[in-house]
């Protein structure tokens, strides 16, 4: 009934101490942040793995310990500790918060087994498994076929391999860390589709090594609040017009044809309409604020 209930942005001012963020309007069980400013890497935190575990969508490294990373996640957002990353003092952030299930529990339904942390109104699941080195399957808690998946291994380096329903060819994935067109993901996903129950995974070291840790981050379509879906680009300044069949407060995107970073934007940075900043999780950049790269948000799409 309210979007915001799921997800929402949440921009700060870091303090370089002790700094408890709220305003998020939920506990937040994923929570991505980025430094505005300055070249700083992307830190993503999750209830299932925990606080001060940290990964970054612009590098291969494994999972890190970050005692004075984010701390705490609270009933209406989260704290973070000095670490330069998430708050650098006097540094404006940007942080990007999904609804879970807080920590998970037990899922049995692939061939592996699973813990998840599942938000069915939203159709947004963390799951946390170990893999075993063989074409296999993930329970997902979704309850419906999710049409992007995002996998890191934690316990070693891997790249962010992007699985999403709509590449003409099933077995196209992307990553998350990468600036690359779209390659064959078939040692990644099995070149197979997802169900209402699980997501495949192939033989791929970053997604299913023997032994190896890994977390994912599901999505599922919901009417009025989350759009999967593919544009082609036609190279004019009044470009394409995607419709989503909602006003869009967090919008992602990727070349798959062709080379270059994602572009993140959100309806919170300054920017919104004519242009929105973007921010790139393939690199650690600031905060792009130029006018050569942007998108307008429109009350049904993009």
């Amino acid at each position: 009934v309210k979007p915001s209930d799921n997800f929402n942005t949440v921009l700060y001012t870091g303090n370089g101490g002790t700094n408890a963020i709220t305003g998020v309007g939920f506990q937040p069980d994923w929570v991505w942040i980025k430094n505005r400013p300055d070249a700083k890497d992307h830190q993503i935190y999750d209830a299932v793995r925990g606080v001060t575990k940290v990964i970054g969508s612009d590098r291969n490294s494994a999972e890190a310990t970050v005692s004075n990373g984010l701390t705490a996640f609270g009933s209406d957002g989260f704290t973070v500790g000095s670490d330069a990353n998430v708050n650098d003092n006097s540094d404006s952030n940007a942080s990007w918060n999904w609804k879970g299930n807080g920590a998970g529990s037990a899922n049995t339904d692939g061939t592996l087994n699973s813990t998840v942390s599942v938000n069915t109104t939203a159709g947004f699941s963390i799951v946390s498994y170990t893999g075993n080195g063989n074409n296999t399957t993930v329970g997902h808690g979704l309850g419906t076929a999710p049409g992007m998946v995002i996998v890191k291994r934690r316990n070693s380096t891997g790249a962010w391999p992007v699985w999403h329903s709509k590449p003409a060819s099933i077995n196209e994935i992307v990553e998350l860390n990468s600036t690359g067109a779209q390659q064959n993901g078939a040692s990644y996903f099995n070149n197979s589709a997802t169900t209402s129950s699980v997501f495949p995974l192939g033989t791929s070291g970053d997604v299913n090594a023997s032994g190896g840790t890994y977390i994912a981050y599901c999505f599922a379509e919901k009417k009025g609040y989350s759009k999967i879906s593919f544009y082609t680009g036609d190279g004019n300044a009044n470009g394409p017009f995607v419709y989503t069949g909602f006003k869009p407060a967090f919008l992602l995107i990727k070349s798959t044809s062709n080379s270059g970073n994602w572009h993140l934007a959100d309806n919170k940075r300054v920017g919104l309409n004519p242009w929105n900043y973007r921010i790139q999780p393939a690199d650690s950049n600031a905060e792009y604020q130029g006018s050569a790269i942007y998108s307008d948000f429109l009350s049904n799409g993009f």
